[in-house]
C-alpha cells in the first residue's frame, strides 16, 4: 500500500470543476483561452529551487491532487485524462483509477534507468501529435531530463499541435476556493497573525527600546527561525511559545508549514531604500532605531498562502501621523468595496479617487496597484487590483489588499514610505479581513524621549512659549509617560525629570491654561458671530394646540346636573359657569386645592396664565399672551364628600397627564436601530457567560455577547435580545478586574436605545471575577498541608483567574473595535480607564471613584454610570476651593450650552493638583473660585445670545485660569467681591422653582458648601486680606529690629508662602 494518500474524492470533485469550465468556455470571456482547444497539456520537470516562485503548473497539480509530482506530464482531454510519470509515482496515482472518475484515467510508467524502455513516451506523443489544438502554460519554464525527452520526442513527431496559453483560464479555476482550501488559507492568516504579534512586534519593541545593534537580515533570520533551525542533533522544531499564544493552532501540521518568502525588514537604515515591492528583500544594513520601519511576513501552509505587513513608526511626526491614518480608513472603505461581482479596476480608481479627495496631494506617491489574487501562488497577476484590469472579483477570492505610499519627503530631505498589507476574502457583501494584526495607531507608533528632542523642546519652549503638544485625538491621558494613540518606551536621559524640577507644574499650568483660554474665547466668537448667534436655544417652546370636543355633542351626560365634572377620557374638568357647561383641558389647569370653612368646603382650580413667576412654567408660550386671561375660579359647596371626589380627580389626572408628557420627553431622543445583519457562511466571535447592565426584565440569567457584521448582539439564557449596532456606538470601554470585583466591556451609545421597558446610553457586559464557589469548611488537602499552603494557592488560582478574564474581555473588546471600524469606517478603540488617575466624587448620589481615559472620564462599576466625552466640555469650574476646606467640586461645562452642566461634588482637597494636572494634559480650561455658582440662571443667560456672552468677555468671569496668573491682590478681591454679590442677588431673586432645566445636577449638600456660599459675609477679612496684614506686620518687624529680627519672626509665626502670585478668583497660595 502505498505511504501517499491520495484524496480521490477531491481529485473527482476539481476535475469535475476542470472540465465543466472547459466545456462552458464560450460563455464564459474568462474561460476564453480554453474555449477551442483539443486538449489541456500540463508539464512539471523538476522540482524548483526553494528561493525560486511557485509555478503555475505546481500550483495546479498541487490542487488537483494534493501532493506535487515533479517530471510528470498531464494531458486532459474532455473524456480522457491521461498521465505520464515515472514507475514509482505510477503505484500512487494508480489510486485515482481504483475509483470511478468522471472520465477514464490513463496511467503511462516509464521504465527505471537500467530497465528495458517502455512504450510510454511514444504513446502519449502519438495522441498528443493527433490534436490540434492543444492549451498549455507557457510562460512556465519547466526543465529536466523528462521535459527534454518529451521536447525531443515531439521534434521528431510529423504533426504539432497549435500551442495556446491557457494561463488566464486557470488562474480563474483557482481563485475561487472551496471549504478546504479556505480552512488552510485561515489557518495560514492564523500563523502569520500569531507571529507578528506576539514575536515581531514585541522584539522590534525591545530591540526600540534597548537600542539593540542588529542587522535587517539578522531580524529576518530570527523570524524564521520560530519555525525551527538546525539540522540532526541540533535540530529545533517550532517556537511553541510564540505559536502556542495564536487561535486554531493545536492541530497544526508543522512539516506542512513554511514561510513564503524570507521576512522584509526595512528601515531609515537600508542603504537602497524603502521598497514596497512583494519580492523585495532584507538587506545587511544594521536597523535604524529612529522613524518608519516596514515590516512584512508571509507563511504558506499546505500550499496555501497568507500574507500581512506593517508599518512602524518610531516619534512620528504629525505629517506620519496623518499619512498612517489615512491608509488605515483607505483600507476600511476599500473592504466595502471588495465584494462579489466588483471589478479589480474599479476597486483601484476608487482608491485612487479617496486619496484625491482626503490628500490630493498625496496621489502621485500611491502605489500603482493596490493587491492581487493569492493561493497556491503567492501572487496572480490575473487579478491584479490596478487600473487596466477589468477582471471580476467573486466569493471566496483571496485577495492580498496592499496599500502604501512611496517616496514621501521626510525631515532632513530624506524619503520614507509607508505600508499596510493584510490577506482579505472576498464576501458577498464587504471583502473579510482575515489577518487578525496589530494595526491600530496605539500599537504602531512609538514615542521615545531622547536628549536632542528634549534640548529641542526646551529651546522652543523659551522662544515660543508654546503649550505641550497635544495627542492627535485632542484629549491624552497623562499616564506617566504615555501618549494618547502611541506606545512610549523609556527616556534614555534624566534631562526631562530635571526640566520638571526647574518649571514648576504650576507655573506650566498656569501658562498653558492662559493659552486654553484666550483660544476658547477666540473659538466662542467666531462660532457664535453675529450673522449665527441664532445657533443659541432660540427656538424656545413651541405652542402647543389642545382640543377637549369637536362640538356640544361630544359633552358627558354628567354636566345636564351643572356639577364639576372630570372626563378622563378627554383630559378635561368641565366647570358650570352662570348656567353653561364650560369645558377646560388639562393642559389649562396649573393645579387645584381645598379649604374646609365651617360648613362648607371651598375647591379653588388655578389656571395657567402669563406673568407668574412659576420657575420651570416661567417660559411657557401662550397663542396670545396679551388677551384676557382667567387666573382662578372658587367653588362652594355643603358636600365636602363630593369636593373630596372631585379635587382628587383633578390631582390625579393632572398628574397621569403630567408624567405621561414626562414620559414622551424622555424618550423622545430613543432612535429604533436598523436591523442588525447576521454573520452568514461561518460562526460570530461570542464571549460566554456575561450577565448584562441595564438587566433585561426576568430571572438574572447570563447570555453571550455575539459580533455581527453591522453591530454585536447579546442574548441571554431566558431568550432576551438585545442588538446594538456600530454606527450607534459612541465609545467602547474594556475595564479589567485590577482592584475590581467585575471585568466589564462598557458600550456608549451615541443615542438611546430600549432595554426591556426602559431607555439606555450604556449598555455594559461583565462577568464577576472573584469566584465564591470554594469550600470554606477544608478538604482532604487539609489532612497533609500544614500553614498557609491553601491560602497561597487559592492566591495564586485567583490571580491567574482574573489574568485570564482580562485577556479574554480585552481581546474581545478589540474585536468588537476592529469589526467597528471595517464595518462603519470610523475608527473604534477599545478604551481603558487609568486607574491611577483616578479620583472621587459625588456625580450622582453617591461617592464613587471616577476614571479618565484617553478620551473620556468615566464611572464604569456601578449604575448609574458616567461617560463624559472630553471633547465635549468647554470648561471645567473648579468650586469650593478654600484654605481649611476638605472637599471642593467641580462643574463641568459643556461646548453645547442647551445641555445642563455636570457637577461632581466632594472631592477631596488632596486630590485637587492631581485633577488640575489632568484637565490642563487633556487640553480643558478650568477656573477656580471660593464659592458655588447657580448654573441654572447663568446658563440661561448665555443661550439668551452666546454671542453677546462671548462679546462682554466670555469665561473670563470665572476668574481666569487658577494658580500662577500674574495679577494685582487688588484686581483679586475686587473681582472676588463683584461676581460674589451677583451670585447672592440671583439667589435672592430666584425661588426654589425657578432654577431651570439646567438645575437637574445635584447640589453639594456637605456643609461646607452652604456656609462658603450663603455665609459670604464682605464684612469679615478674607484671606488675601489677612495674609497683607501679616505681610505687612512682618515688615514693619523687619524694619524695627534689623536683619535678624524677620528670621526671628518668621519662625514664631505659622509658615505660610507669600501671596505674590495669585489666582484672579482669590485662591490661597498654600498648594
Amino acid at each position: 500500500m502505498p505511504t501517499v494518500q491520495l484524496n480521490t474524492d477531491q481529485f473527482n470533485t476539481r476535475l469535475k470543476h476542470i472540465l465543466d469550465s472547459w466545456n462552458g468556455a464560450g460563455r464564459n470571456d474568462e474561460y476564453e483561452s480554453i474555449s477551442g482547444v483539443d486538449g489541456l497539456l500540463l508539464s512539471a520537470g523538476d522540482p524548483a529551487g526553494s528561493d525560486e516562485p511557485i509555478r503555475k503548473s505546481v500550483a495546479f497539480q498541487t490542487w488537483l491532487l494534493g501532493y506535487e509530482f515533479p517530471s510528470t506530464l498531464f494531458l486532459f482531454r474532455k473524456d480522457h485524462v491521461t498521465i505520464l510519470t515515472s514507475a514509482s509515482k505510477a503505484k500512487i496515482l494508480a489510486q485515482l483509477q481504483s475509483t470511478s472518475t468522471i472520465v477514464p484515467i490513463q496511467i503511462l510508467a516509464q521504465a527505471k534507468a537500467k530497465e528495458p524502455q517502455t512504450d510510454a513516451m511514444p504513446t502519449l506523443v502519438s495522441i498528443y501529435s493527433k490534436l490540434k489544438r492543444v492549451g498549455a502554460l507557457v510562460k512556465d519554464n519547466a526543465s529536466g531530463k523528462l521535459i527534454d525527452e518529451w521536447n525531443t520526442a515531439v521534434g521528431e513527431s510529423e504533426h504539432k499541435p497549435e500551442i495556446v496559453d491557457i494561463s488566464p483560464a486557470v488562474s480563474t479555476i483557482l481563485a475561487v476556493k472551496d471549504e478546504e482550501e479556505l480552512k488552510c488559507t485561515r489557518i495560514a492568516t492564523n500563523l502569520t497573525s500569531t507571529l507578528l504579534n506576539y514575536h515581531i512586534a514585541p522584539k522590534l519593541e525591545t530591540i526600540l527600546d534597548r537600542e539593540a545593534k542588529i542587522t535587517h537580515d539578522a531580524f529576518a533570520a530570527q523570524i524564521e527561525a520560530r519555525l525551527g533551525s538546525g539540522e540532526g542533533d541540533n535540530a529545533r522544531g517550532p517556537d511553541m511559545k510564540v505559536w502556542g499564544k495564536g487561535r486554531g493552532l493545536n492541530d497544526v501540521d508543522w512539516d506542512s508549514t513554511e514561510f513564503c518568502y524570507a521576512p522584509v525588514i526595512q528601515s531609515r537604515g537600508t542603504k537602497s531604500g524603502y521598497d514596497l515591492r512583494s519580492n523585495a528583500e532584507s538587506s545587511t544594513d544594521p536597523m535604524a532605531h529612529k522613524g518608519v520601519l516596514l515590516v512584512a511576513v508571509g507563511m504558506r501552509y499546505k500550499g496555501y498562502c497568507a500574507n500581512v505587513g506593517r508599518t512602524f513608526v518610531v516619534d512620528p511626526t504629525k505629517e506620519q501621523e496623518a499619512v498612517y491614518a489615512l491608509l488605515i480608513s483607505l483600507q476600511a472603505e476599500l473592504l466595502h468595496k471588495l465584494k462579489d461581482g466588483a471589478v479589480a479596476r474599479d476597486v483601484y480608481l476608487h482608491a485612487v479617487s479617496y486619496v484625491r479627495e482626503k490628500r490630493p496631494e498625496l496621489e502621485k506617491q500611491f502605489v500603482k496597484n493596490v493587491g492581487f489574487s493569492m493561493g497556491m501562488e503567492f501572487r496572480d497577476s490575473a487579478y491584479l487590483l490596478s487600473a487596466k484590469n477589468g477582471r471580476i472579483l467573486k466569493t471566496n477570492m483571496i485577495i492580498n489588499l496592499s496599500l502604501g505610499f512611496t517616496d514621501l519627503d521626510e525631515d532632513g530631505g530624506k524619503k520614507y514610505s509607508m505600508l499596510l498589507v493584510d490577506t482579505v476574502k472576498i464576501d458577498h457583501e464587504k471583502g473579510i479581513c482575515l489577518t487578525d494584526c496589530i494595526k491600530q495607531a496605539k500599537d504602531v507608533l512609538f514615542f521615545l524621549n531622547s536628549q536632542s528632542e528634549v534640548e529641542d523642546e526646551k529651546v522652543k519652549a523659551k522662544s515660543s512659549k508654546k503649550p505641550p503638544v497635544k495627542p492627535i485625538n485632542g484629549h491624552g491621558s497623562p499616564v506617566k509617560n504615555k501618549v494618547a494613540g502611541g506606545k512610549v518606551l523609556r527616556n534614555k536621559t534624566r534631562s526631562s525629570a530635571q526640566e520638571d524640577v526647574i518649571m514648576t507644574t504650576g507655573a506650566r499650568i498656569a501658562e498653558h491654561q492662559r493659552e486654553l483660554h484666550a483660544t476658547r474665547q477666540k473659538d466662542g466668537l467666531a462660532k457664535y458671530s453675529e450673522e449665527g448667534q441664532g445657533t443659541g436655544n432660540k427656538e424656545g417652546k413651541g405652542w402647543k394646540r389642545f382640543q377637549s370636543y369637536k362640538g356640544e355633542a361630544g359633552l358627558p351626560k354628567e354636566v345636564e346636573n351643572m356639577r364639576i365634572c372630570v372626563d378622563r377620557k378627554a383630559q378635561t374638568v368641565v366647570l358650570p359657569v352662570h348656567g353653561f357647561a364650560v369645558p377646560f383641558h388639562i393642559n389649562t389647569i396649573k393645579n387645584a386645592s381645598k379649604n374646609d370653612e365651617g360648613e362648607f368646603t371651598y375647591l379653588r382650580i388655578n389656571f395657567q396664565s402669563p406673568g407668574q413667576l412659576a420657575g420651570k412654567k416661567e417660559d411657557t408660550p401662550f397663542e396670545d399672551p396679551d388677551a384676557t386671561f382667567i387666573r382662578s375660579v372658587t367653588y362652594r359647596s355643603a358636600d365636602g364628600h363630593r369636593f373630596d371626589t372631585v379635587f382628587k380627580q383633578i390631582t390625579e389626572l393632572k398628574k397621569e397627564v403630567n408624567k405621561r408628557e414626562q414620559q414622551k420627553k424622555e424618550m423622545a431622543d430613543v432612535i429604533e436601530q436598523d436591523t442588525l445583519v447576521e454573520l452568514k457562511g461561518r460562526r460570530p466571535l461570542k464571549l460566554p457567560e456575561v450577565f448584562v447592565r441595564p438587566a433585561t426584565d426576568g430571572k438574572r440569567l447570563p447570555g453571550e455577547v455575539e459580533v455581527h457584521q453591522n453591530g454585536i448582539r447579546y442574548q441571554s439564557m431566558g431568550s432576551h435580545k438585545i442588538d446594538i449596532l456600530f454606527s450607534n456606538i459612541k465609545h467602547l470601554f474594556f475595564q479589567p478586574c485590577d482592584h475590581e470585583l467585575l471585568v466589564i466591556i462598557h458600550v456608549h451609545l451615541k443615542s438611546p436605545i430600549m432595554v426591556g421597558k426602559k431607555k439606555a446610553k450604556d449598555v455594559q457586559f461583565y462577568r464577576e471575577a472573584s469566584d465564591v464557589q470554594f469550600d470554606e469548611t477544608g478538604n482532604r488537602k487539609r489532612k497533609y498541608r500544614y500553614g498557609d499552603e491553601d491560602e497561597i494557592e487559592l492566591e495564586q488560582q485567583e490571580r491567574k483567574r482574573r489574568q485570564g478574564l482580562n485577556k479574554e474581555f480585552k481581546h474581545f473588546a478589540e474585536k468588537i473595535a476592529e469589526a467597528s471600524t471595517t464595518s462603519t469606517g470610523d475608527t473604534l478603540e477599545a478604551d481603558i480607564p487609568f486607574r491611577e488617575l483616578g479620583f472621587e466624587g459625588v456625580p450622582f448620589r453617591t461617592n464613587v471613584r471616577l476614571q479618565p481615559t484617553t478620551e473620556c472620564l468615566v464611572h464604569l462599576t456601578d449604575a448609574p454610570f458616567l461617560v463624559v466625552t472630553l471633547s465635549e466640555i468647554e470648561i471645567a469650574s473648579l468650586e469650593r476651593v478654600q484654605f481649611g476646606l476638605k472637599q471642593f467640586d467641580m462643574v463641568l461645562i459643556f461646548s453645547d450650552f442647551t445641555r445642563p452642566p455636570l457637577q461632581i461634588n466632594s472631592i477631596p482637597s488632596a486630590q485637587l493638583d492631581d485633577v488640575k494636572n489632568w484637565l490642563d494634559s487633556v487640553e480643558i480650561p478650568l477656573s477656580e473660585g471660593p464659592v458655588n455658582l447657580n448654573w441654572g440662571p447663568i446658563m440661561k443667560t448665555i443661550n439668551e445670545s452666546p454671542y453677546d456672552f462671548f462679546q462682554q468677555g466670555g469665561w473670563s468671569f470665572l476668574g481666569g485660569a487658577g494658580a500662577g496668573e500674574d495679577e494685582s491682590d487688588g484686581d483679586d478681591s475686587d473681582s472676588e467681591s463683584d461676581f460674589a454679590a451677583d451670585t447672592e442677588e440671583l439667589v435672592e431673586s430666584e425661588s426654589d422653582d425657578a432654577v431651570s432645566d439646567f438645575a437637574d445636577s445635584d447640589a453639594s449638600e456637605d456643609s461646607g458648601s452652604a456656609s462658603s456660599f450663603d455665609g459670604g459675609d464682605s464684612s469679615g477679612d478674607d484671606w488675601d486680606e489677612l495674609e497683607r496684614k501679616a505681610a505687612k506686620s512682618d515688615k514693619y518687624k523687619t524694619e524695627t529690629n534689623g536683619k535678624g529680627g524677620g528670621s526671628d519672626s518668621e519662625s514664631d509665626r505659622p509658615k505660610k508662602k507669600k501671596p505674590a502670585a495669585r489666582a484672579t478668583n482669590g485662591k490661597k497660595g498654600k498648594r
